[in-house]
């Protein structure tokens, strides 16, 4: 499999023959407001690393894990052509991008869905812990829920794409029922102003790793949104100083993994 970053939680991983586009956010630099944060930078807070038809090209399906404008935006509705296949979380925003024109939109199922020959298994998230920063998704009135997914074929590394979420025991039952190879973490350690982390930590990747001591793990979804809180370099000492350096890969927006 080929696993590369592009930016925040927009990744491509091609496996198995096909090209997954997850979660796109394809708008231009500092398009939005910031996000109630200590850093108050407009979002996102860097450009995309290579031109969108690039990003686009050749993709056999897209990933919607949920839709928050940092996973699918107004851009990717736009650019992205209309019979793409498309998996999402729920019913209710298979609905919502088939608004958006989708033509081919199907709903991840836990026990697995099938597209070719490789299955795409739905796994659970909690993208909010406490009531504090559920108050920050009411306001802005988003979805609290979101999604991961496991990636399998005979000829491939297992991959867990474990999606907006923090290190809880879905987590581990993800990892213990499927034993991934390589593991996919959105650790950018966001959080609002008040309440707590809404994505893993640099603790929480320390704890997928004693979980998952012989895996692969790529952190992604970094220094691209105002209100994330680890950055690469502190990820990286981090990373160091719990001897897991050599088992944590942190991407630079662009680079790209063949594993």
């Amino acid at each position: 499999m080929n696993f590369q970053q592009i930016r925040n939680a927009t990744i491509t991983i091609t496996y198995a023959g096909k090209k997954f586009l997850i979660d796109p956010w394809l708008a231009d630099k500092e398009t939005f407001p910031p996000i109630p944060a200590e850093n108050q930078e407009s979002n996102p807070m860097v450009d995309l690393p290579m031109p969108i038809d690039e990003i686009i090209k050749d993709v056999d399906a897209v990933i919607v894990t949920h839709i928050h404008p940092d996973h699918f935006d107004e851009v990717a509705i736009k650019v992205i052509p209309k019979n793409t296949k498309i998996f999402t979380q729920n019913g209710e925003e298979a609905e919502a991008l088939k608004s958006f024109g989708f033509k081919d939109v199907e709903v991840l199922k836990k026990n697995g869905t099938l597209f070719g020959d490789i299955k795409l298994t739905k796994t659970n998230c909690i993208h909010v812990a406490d009531e504090e920063a559920m108050s920050y998704f009411k306001q802005f009135n988003v979805t609290s829920e979101a999604c991961g997914v496991i990636f399998s074929n005979p000829n491939e590394k297992i991959v867990y794409l474990a999606g907006d979420t923090i290190w809880y025991d879905d987590v581990k039952k993800a990892i213990d029922n499927h034993n991934p190879e390589v593991i996919i973490l959105n650790a950018g350690g966001a959080q609002f102003t008040t309440g707590s982390h809404i994505i893993m930590n640099a603790n929480d990747v320390y704890e997928v790793y004693k979980a998952a001591p012989h895996a692969k793990i790529i952190a992604s979804h970094m220094e691209a949104v105002n209100h994330a809180r680890v950055t690469r370099k502190a990820l990286k000492q981090f990373a160091d100083e719990k001897r897991m350096s050599s088992n944590v890969l942190i991407p630079a927006d662009g680079e790209s993994y063949t594993l």
